[in-house]
């Protein structure tokens, strides 16, 4: 049985939608606010979420927003009064992977929320990488070198999840910062070198290799 958080603040909504959901065999989990919107969206205890834009404290594209920066792959469906072309497709370029407008027909989001359900069974979520020994686990944001466990700071994470996803590849310092830092940050910092050491002192030197005058790279 499927689970559908719906992330609505407007009482007849919300209760609009979960009766239509749970009549066709949907567990549901009505979040009120945006914080309470994206604890819940982080535990993976849900299959989809239903998220209307203007929630209380975080709104709807704040939650998107860190729920993608999180890795947090749920499946997203906005449902909200916004119908400006630019809205749109702030959403659908910030993670969302449906927009629909208000007011709806439920036999619209119902099919919606079905498709959506049906891509991600097909496309199962990867969560843990691995290279030889070492692994990393998505959900836990814990790796595991030569059977113990490593504790890593966000940075770290986030870094060696990139060097996991691109085995063999160089690597050059500028590809490392915009993804792990952003494009603002000083592109003449010795930032990436400081984290590959600090990886290496912790997973093992012979993990990360040095492509003198191109980057790093994970053999």
């Amino acid at each position: 049985m499927n689970r559908i958080l719906i992330a609505e603040d407007e009482e007849r909504i919300a209760s609009f939608v979960e009766k239509g959901l749970r009549a066709n065999a949907f567990t549901t989990t009505v979040a009120a606010d945006g914080d309470t919107a994206l604890g819940y969206a982080v535990t993976g205890c849900f299959d989809l979420m239903v998220l209307d834009i203007g929630l209380p404290g975080r709104d709807g594209f704040t939650v998107l927003r860190e729920l993608r920066e999180a890795r947090v792959t749920l499946p997203v469906i906005v449902l909200t009064a916004r119908d400006s072309v630019r809205d749109t497709v702030a959403g659908l370029e910030g993670g969302a992977d449906d927009w629909m407008t208000k007011p709806f027909r439920f036999e619209e989001l119902l099919a919606r929320v079905r498709l959506r359900l049906r891509t991600a069974a097909r496309a199962p979520e990867v969560t843990v990488l691995r290279s030889g020994d070492l692994s990393l686990d998505l959900r836990t944001r814990r790796a595991r070198a030569e059977d113990r466990t490593v504790d890593l700071t966000a940075r770290e994470f986030v870094l060696l999840e990139l060097f996991l996803r691109h085995p063999g590849q160089v690597l050059s310092r500028e590809q490392i910062l915009s993804h792990v830092w952003g494009y603002d940050f000083d592109p003449g910092s010795n930032i990436v070198d400081v984290y590959v050491r600090a990886l290496r002192k912790k997973l093992g030197a012979r993990r990360l290799e040095t492509v003198r005058g191109m980057g790093y790279r994970m053999p």
